[in-house]
């Protein structure tokens, strides 16, 4: 299996995300557990990449490098350009809190907000002036269909509205770059195509780029390209348009 690439040629200040050589080793009691072993993989605006790959293969280990939320053992993510292990614990906040969308199949809303102040919270840590957080925020309430549910709390949503509501925060900051895992995990099937539909739909018109880790096979019908890990290694399975 070889590592999994994509038009090199193009420009690369539409290279949102990049990695090169990446490994992440585990230590567990006397034995060295390799969940990467030497991964190459890069997004652009505008892609739309699925990945696939059973139990154990490497999917949230990856995505998590992706994101920033771990290390790796060796290798190099670079966001925008920029080479994430160069920055101080500060500067990484703020890239995951300004430069990366993250969707979780556990949503991981406030309880205590509205859909509204869900939305808006990532703003607030900016400190981006009321008036333009009112704008954005109602522009991506109204993209993703929950215009009446702006003042309803979490507990007083369905599953797939509090997917929206999670879909809607990660784009609040108008990245570029959204990481999903497992978007769909915990929704019925005529939710989870509503949904795909949203992320697609922004995909077309804002140019976001998408990297979707999933069991589930429908979702690969909305990707341009859809990518197996398997053994710490991706591969190209499909190429979209």
């Amino acid at each position: 299996m070889t590592n999994e690439q994509t038009n090199p040629g193009k420009d690369a200040a539409s290279v949102v995300v990049a990695a090169t050589q990446l490994r992440k080793h585990y230590q567990t009691g006397a034995e060295t557990v390799e969940a990467l072993r030497g991964v190459d993989f890069r997004a652009e605006r505008g892609d739309f990449v699925v990945i696939h790959g059973p139990s154990g293969s490497g999917k949230t280990t990856f995505l998590n490098m992706l994101g920033c939320i771990d290390y790796p053992t060796s290798g190099a993510v670079e966001i925008y350009g920029q080479d994430v292990a160069t920055l101080s614990d500060g500067k990484l906040a703020e890239l995951r809190r300004d430069k990366i969308g993250l969707v979780f199949q556990t949503f991981n809303l406030m309880p205590v907000l509205s859909t509204y102040e869900n939305i808006e919270y990532p703003l607030l840590l900016q400190n981006v002036p009321r008036p333009q957080r009112r704008e954005r925020v109602q522009k991506l309430i109204d993209a993703v269909g929950l215009t009446n549910e702006a003042g309803r709390r979490p507990n007083k949503l369905s599953g797939g509205q509090r997917q929206r509501v999670a879909l809607a925060r990660a784009l609040i900051t108008e990245t570029h770059f959204v990481l999903a895992d497992e978007p769909t995990g915990n929704l019925d099937t005529e939710t989870s195509k509503r949904i795909m539909g949203i992320m697609k739909s922004l995909n077309e018109n804002r140019d976001v780029a998408f990297v979707v880790v999933t069991h589930d096979p429908m979702v690969g019908e909305f990707a341009r390209r859809t990518v197996e890990i398997r053994d710490g290694l991706l591969s190209t399975v499909t190429q979209g348009g």
